[in-house]
């Protein structure tokens, strides 16, 4: 009887103890928050209309990577469920914030967020100038939706976790992780509809990869700037493209409309024809910012000619230079800009030359 009695409580100690050490691994796991926003990788094909809709929440995606308990403490934030068609700035806004609250706990050491692939670059990069922590940011989304059976979400989403628990992902800044590279926010596109390949930095490459058996960063990003935003409304910021036959009726309706700020996607280094830059000029008459960005993907854009509507005329005329931003991220840039009060050329040239 002593000896089954000493049995049990050797017993009884072990799974205590087998408790404990369990116990103690988990709370040295480092804390993960997982912003599920909606887009692709939270949709599947409805049976009755047969197109892909919104179907699984952040903790069904978290289902999808048993895995990710070796990396993580994994926090699910169901922040939103929508394509990231619909995505505005009190949008943004509200996200920053979840972000912020989130790596500013201590034991939280990253934040990863599924994202919609259509808008994500913007997300990416509107989070990359508001967050205020160096800590890691990462997007994921999906090309393939979760109905199909090569499924690219979970793969993107125990990724992204793997890098939020990376060291060496601190002060990288946000970054846009799928197909196992890790782009930065600043430069990253989506470059096709459908292929599981679609972000890409151009000129810039790639961050770094994920491998099986570990991270790997090549580079760091060198152009980073932080922009304090309260809960203010952001000014109108509008895109007017140019192209073979543009009259810029499009330009002089939004300044008309109440416009605070314009993005012109031009051509080439930064050019435009007559009636495009009489409606830039017309534009700047109204006191309504403009900044020149271009079509192109790679490459700047630049006052170098000097035709009616050449880059060096609009720069003349007092529009700014976008340089390498996009049309969508100079957009985003003008905007967060404006909110703080920046109005004049030479302010707006320097936070785009940044």
């Amino acid at each position: 009887m002593k000896t089954l009695k000493r049995t049990l409580a050797l017993a009884t100690i072990g799974l205590a103890a087998v408790a404990t050490s369990a116990q103690a691994q988990t709370q040295a796991r480092p804390v993960v928050q997982f912003i599920a926003t909606g887009g692709t990788i939270a949709m599947k094909i409805d049976p009755v209309t047969k197109g892909v809709v919104p179907a699984i929440s952040g903790d069904d995606l978290m289902q999808t990577v048993p895995d990710a308990g070796k990396y993580a403490t994994i926090e699910v934030n169901n922040f939103s469920a929508m394509s990231s068609n619909y995505i505005e700035a009190k949008w943004w806004t509200r996200l920053t914030k979840a972000v912020d609250d989130a790596l500013a706990r201590p034991e939280v050491a990253g934040v990863v967020i599924a994202h919609g692939t259509d808008t994500m670059e913007e997300t990416a990069y509107w989070l990359d100038l508001t967050v205020k922590s160096d800590k890691p940011v990462i997007l994921i989304g999906a090309q393939r939706n979760a109905s199909s059976p090569d499924f690219d979400g979970p793969r993107n989403l125990l990724n992204a976790i793997r890098i939020a628990t990376t060291p060496e992902a601190r002060g990288k800044g946000v970054m846009l992780a799928m197909n196992n590279q890790i782009n930065a926010a600043r430069n990253v596109t989506k470059t096709h509809t459908a292929n599981v390949e679609t972000f890409n930095s151009g000129d810039f490459g790639f961050l770094g990869e994920v491998w099986d058996d570990k991270v790997v960063f090549t580079r760091a990003p060198l152009r980073r700037q932080h922009i304090d935003i309260g809960s203010a409304e952001m000014p109108r910021v509008e895109i007017v493209a140019m192209f073979g036959g543009a009259d810029g009726s499009l330009m002089r309706y939004a300044v008309d409309q109440g416009a605070k700020g314009i993005v012109v996607q031009a051509v080439g280094m930064g050019n435009m024809n007559v009636s495009m830059f009489e409606a830039l000029k017309y534009a700047l008459s109204k006191g309504v910012p403009v900044v020149v960005s271009t079509r192109v993907h790679n490459g700047r854009t630049r006052p170098v000619y000097g035709f009616v509507g050449g880059g060096k005329t609009s720069d003349e005329a007092g529009a700014v230079m976008a340089g390498d931003l996009s049309p969508q991220k100079a957009r985003l840039l003008l905007m967060l800009q404006l909110h703080r009060g920046v109005t004049s050329k030479a302010e707006l040239q320097a936070a785009f030359d940044r």
